[in-house]
């Protein structure tokens, strides 16, 4: 009957289902595209958790990279960064699945993938951004995206009377106007230390993933994994940007061994951590358990 052959899967990829499964969960955790595209991506999503043929099928991750790609098309070229990588991270799982040796392939494909993402990252930290190493980047970030105000007043110390001051400061001067005093902005002074920390170690272990994923010799080498999953931990827990943090340990725990056991559970657990970093905001209940006032 059809019903069977649905489920009925065709291999037995071992951590690969397990990989496959997560992408799908990562599709229907963040439904994207305008509604003639959505609803697609989140059927097939859907149908690839219910039936093992369907998951393990070349043709599915062909279409859902398809439509992830109309997806960015869509709404281009201001879709966000993990997006572009959602699109060949799909087309990788699909020639992967068409190949002889699918288990490998994937492997292979998501070491790269990692590498090339976090090597774009820091080549444009690095040399393609002059605000980035000279603390500016971070200082607005933190000042002006309302998402970080409770980090910025944990870790800085400033009161949110002294971000609104900053804010205010750092608002565009009407054209042809200048500041005749410029005024001394507390907030400013108290968030170098944090802004410091934030922009060197970002660079340092981005550098060292794109390092270690990218050279031959040390894909061999577990601790690939373990910066990788300290990445995802400390990152995810302040950036609002889960869908990254997901996509990115979908894709390592993609180069795990079925042997590696304890590996494969460190990236499942990272995974699950990062869904509650989502949805637990952790550091607006930390500032009212302090007891700053809002």
């Amino acid at each position: 009957m059809w019903i069977e052959k649905l489920t009925t899967p065709d291999s037995d990829l071992g951590t690969a289902s397990i990989v496959l499964r997560l992408t799908a969960i990562i599709l229907l955790l963040r439904p994207m595209g305008p509604w003639w595209i959505a609803p697609f991506i989140l059927g097939l999503a859907g149908l690839t958790l219910i039936f093992p043929r369907i998951l393990n099928a070349a043709a599915t991750w062909y279409a859902l990279a398809l439509l992830v790609g109309l997806r960015i098309a869509d709404d281009w070229p201001l879709a966000d960064n993990h997006i572009y990588l959602l699109g060949y991270w799909c087309l990788a799982i699909g020639l992967a699945l068409g190949s002889h040796d699918a288990k490998a392939i994937l492997a292979r494909s998501s070491r790269i993938l990692i590498g090339l993402a976090f090597l774009f990252a820091v080549t444009w930290k690095i040399f393609l951004s002059p605000d980035y190493l000279d603390g500016r980047f971070f200082t607005v970030t933190f000042l002006t995206d309302p998402r970080f105000e409770n980090i910025t007043v944990l870790a800085s110390g400033s009161t949110r009377d002294q971000l609104v001051e900053a804010r205010e400061y750092m608002r565009p001067l009407p054209e042809g106007a200048e500041v005749i005093n410029t005024p001394v902005v507390p907030a400013i002074s108290s968030l170098t230390p944090l802004v410091t920390f934030s922009t060197w170690s970002t660079v340092i272990i981005e550098s060292l993933c794109a390092l270690l994923f990218l050279i031959p010799w040390a894909a061999r080498n577990s601790i690939r994994h373990f910066i990788l999953l300290i990445f995802c931990i400390v990152t995810y827990s302040l950036a609002p940007v889960a869908g990254f943090g997901w996509l990115l340990l979908t894709m390592g725990l993609a180069g795990v061994d079925d042997g590696e056991r304890r590996i494969r559970i460190a990236y499942i657990t990272t995974w699950v951590l990062v869904l509650l970093y989502d949805q637990i905001p952790w550091p607006a209940l930390l500032v009212d358990w302090i007891g700053i006032p809002r």
